[in-house]
């Protein structure tokens, strides 16, 4: 009996350790200036945290995906991943597509996600999304509680915002995907 309460108690005892470290929760990013996330994202990184995808991410912000390591990236039932070409404003203040960004944007996304794009035509002025069944092939799922999933009322916000929330150790622990 001491044996298992021995087991039992350096179980919990590891399942703590590996929650000790907050988790990113990206949830409704529209993107903004590629710069910007490259430096976000590699101090996330550097971090270690693990990332929870649920809702929108899209445009710079899925540089996320080639900036973290992929066994640190979850992706919720919610999770949907915007891509598109990288685009400057040109004469008259219109978007012209840049294709040496767009090129280094699509150099930074794992060859799974880059056969994905190529299959839709690469990067255009287009939005394709990546979601669902297609997103659960090439990431693991993360197992949220309620409060956590729960669609978040919409708040207007500029292109260079990029709304994270920290999620609790505890809650880090309903993200972990069962063994």
């Amino acid at each position: 009996m001491k044996l298992v309460t021995g087991l039992l108690a350096a179980v919990l005892l590891m399942a703590g350790v590996g929650a000790s470290h907050a988790v990113v929760r990206i949830a409704d990013d529209r993107g903004g200036r590629i710069g910007t996330y490259v430096d976000k994202y590699q101090d996330l990184r550097s971090s270690g945290e693990a990332v929870i995808i649920d809702g929108l991410c899209a445009s710079a912000c899925t540089i996320v995906l080639g900036a973290v390591p992929h066994d640190k990236i979850c992706v919720t039932s919610h999770a949907n991943l915007g891509f598109h070409a990288a685009w400057d404003f040109g004469a008259n203040g219109r978007a012209v597509t840049n294709p040496e960004a767009t090129q280094m944007l699509y150099s930074m996304y794992p060859s799974a996600v880059k056969r994905w794009i190529a299959a839709r035509g690469g990067l255009t002025p287009r939005m394709i999304f990546l979601r669902g069944k297609q997103l659960l092939s090439m990431y693991k799922p993360c197992y949220l509680d309620a409060q956590a999933s729960a669609p978040r009322p919409s708040a207007r916000r500029d292109r260079t915002s990029a709304p994270q929330d920290v999620i609790t150790p505890a809650a880090a622990m309903l993200a972990r995907q069962p063994n």
